[in-house]
């Protein structure tokens, strides 16, 4: 939590102030006793209904001030908490866009929005409630018991033992739910992976008819997130009765005491409804202060949640060069270099070595897992080469800065990934300043402009969530001229053709080709007809190299290719 608190420094007048027109409040009412005391030993005893008006206007009067009191406590309150849990969105969003993909992938898509929404969330109430209650629920405790004293001091045992068992009674249920809490988050995170594997994978569910199998796995994972949470709930409930009890017991044992008092003249009939209303004001600030004891515990977990991920550095360091880019095409190298993965017990690839020249072609093939994508992740740095060098433009890419290097560099990713909008902004994404000349340009080239042009406002068509209202094929070609409209030095296309038929497929690698400044173009690839015209082909089976060379070579050289290659074409001899 300590991590936290310097998000509140903007904010630190709210935070003073809000407490303290909390006090304020507190001051009138702990007054209201004493004035129904007046109001019943002077002016029902008297019958001096003139006095009775007067206090009661002045009750009316610390109402209305205290109400005014509470509602700017509250405005200030809200204001700090709300302005605290924004900064920290901001703070652990911006954090978590400089986390390596290693550290992504340790933690998990469900565990980071979980503490992104769930978890702030809860820690904005726990400040809030923290602002107004912390303060005013102890000083109305404390003020109850010494006003209750200055009545009748014979009345500070019942008090004193009162207060003391309800604090103790708070303090065990404190300890007991406040690993409870840290439990349930954690369960929430497992239900939040369960539901989004689910909602992503709907079709595939269905397609194979395992609905009930998924809404078993799900209610399994929601019964026990339930589990705990009753169970927590459970011992958090017991703080009302247990409370109400205890403060029953020291009223029935007051009234006792007073009805005695006031039957010898000890007190007087006023100064027993005093003494009861403060013993009420005490249960009810105990009962608020208990509250609000389980919701800073709940606040108190989250906030361990949340400075965790504050606390996780990067793996990757950032670099300090940033060259100038004429827009020419650049060179990639690779010396040696190998990937492993966080917590993986072996290397996915190694012994990559090759040059790419500036504006050549290089296919990257293999069978499934053989490590393709993991290649060309560590040239944007995605992830950093545990062994080897990587260079661009004779620049090793840890010495770049992450704008300078990524700047050069286009990437299509496996998945096709569009966002609510237009689909010019869509294509924006690539170049945010980029005319419509530039974007039609680049949709020719991805061969794409066809069916943009036949929906209704063209450029300003709206692109459903994640691309939805476009096929497969046509996410993949926006998505690869959102890439090509940034006229990158390096074009990294990771199995992005796949849903393309062979035609647009060679249409569309004859347009790259053809680009003025052509980039240096990576394709990975599990067809040989998208990659056979490469300059140099890279061949992988199981995180190795296997082959490097052009499609002639490996046909004579590579048996892996030729098995590929084969299963493709069939028995056909290469013409």
């Amino acid at each position: 939590m300590k991590r936290l608190l310097k998000y509140l420094k903007e904010y630190r007048v709210e935070c003073v102030l809000g407490p303290l027109f909390k006090l304020l409040e507190a001051s009138f009412e702990l007054m209201v006793p004493l004035v129904v005391k007046r109001i019943i030993d002077v002016g029902i005893a008297n019958g001096d209904r003139d006095y009775i008006i007067k206090m009661v206007l002045i009750m009316i009067a610390l109402a209305v001030v205290g109400l005014t009191c509470s509602l700017t406590a509250q405005y200030f309150s809200a204001k700090a908490a709300v302005g605290f849990s924004a900064k920290v969105k901001n703070a652990v969003f911006s954090h978590i866009q400089t986390l390596s993909y290693n550290e992504i992938d340790t933690l998990g898509t469900s565990t980071l929005v979980t503490r992104l929404t769930s978890d702030i969330n809860t820690l904005q109430g726990g400040v809030n409630l923290f602002l107004r209650l912390l303060l005013r629920s102890p000083f109305v405790v404390a003020g109850a018991v010494i006003m209750a004293i200055s009545i009748d001091a014979q009345a500070t045992l019942t008090f004193g033992v009162t207060v003391l068992l309800l604090s103790i009674v708070v303090y065990v249920i404190m300890r007991l739910t406040i690993p409870m809490y840290k439990k349930v988050q954690g369960k929430l995170d497992q239900v939040t992976s369960r539901t989004r594997s689910s909602l992503t994978g709907v079709r595939v569910t269905r397609a194979f008819g395992l609905e009930e199998k998924e809404q078993q796995e799900f209610a399994d994972a929601n019964a026990a997130l339930v589990a705990i949470q009753v169970l927590s709930g459970k011992i958090s409930a017991l703080l009302n009765p247990v409370t109400f009890a205890l403060i029953n017991f020291g009223l029935m044992w007051l009234l006792w005491e007073g009805a005695v008092a006031v039957n010898v003249g000890r007190l007087t009939q006023g100064a027993v409804v005093a003494l009861v209303n403060y013993m009420s004001q005490i249960l009810v600030e105990l009962i608020k202060l208990a509250n609000l004891i389980v919701q800073v515990t709940r606040a108190l977990a989250s906030a361990d949640r949340i400075s965790s991920v504050l606390e996780i550095e990067s793996s990757m360091k950032e670099g300090t060069k940033a060259p100038e880019w004429n827009g020419a095409p650049a060179t990639v190298s690779f010396q040696n270099a190998a990937l492993r993965y966080a917590n993986g017990g072996e290397n996915a690839v190694e012994g990559i070595t090759l040059k790419a020249a500036a504006g050549s072609t290089i296919g990257i093939i293999g069978g499934t897992g053989s490590g393709k994508t993991s290649v060309i992740q560590m040239i944007p740095r995605f992830y950093d080469a545990t062994e080897g060098d990587i260079t661009v433009d004779g620049l090793d890419v840890r010495e770049y800065t992450y704008a300078s290097l990524r700047e050069k560099i286009a990437v299509v990713p496996q998945k096709s990934v569009l966002f609510s909008g237009s689909i010019r902004e869509n294509i924006r994404w690539g170049k945010a300043d980029a005319t419509d000349e530039e974007i039609m340009e680049a949709l020719k080239m991805a061969q794409a402009a066809d069916f943009v042009m036949e929906k209704e406002g063209g450029l300003d068509y709206m692109v459903a969530q994640g691309g939805k209202n476009f096929s497969g094929g046509q996410r993949q070609r926006l998505a690869i001229a959102r890439a090509l409209v940034r006229k990158p030095a390096i074009l990294i296309l990771d199995d992005s053709t796949s849903a393309l038929d062979y035609a647009t497929d060679a249409a569309l690698r004859k347009a790259i080709r053809e680009m003025p400044n052509s980039p240096t173009t990576f394709i990975v690839s599990q067809r040989t007809a998208s990659i056979m015209h490469a300059d140099q082909i890279l061949v992988l089976d199981a995180g190795q190299v296997v082959g490097l060379g052009n499609h002639e070579s490996l046909m004579k050289d590579c048996e892996v290719y030729q098995e590929i290659y084969h299963s493709q074409f069939g028995g056909e001899n290469e013409k």
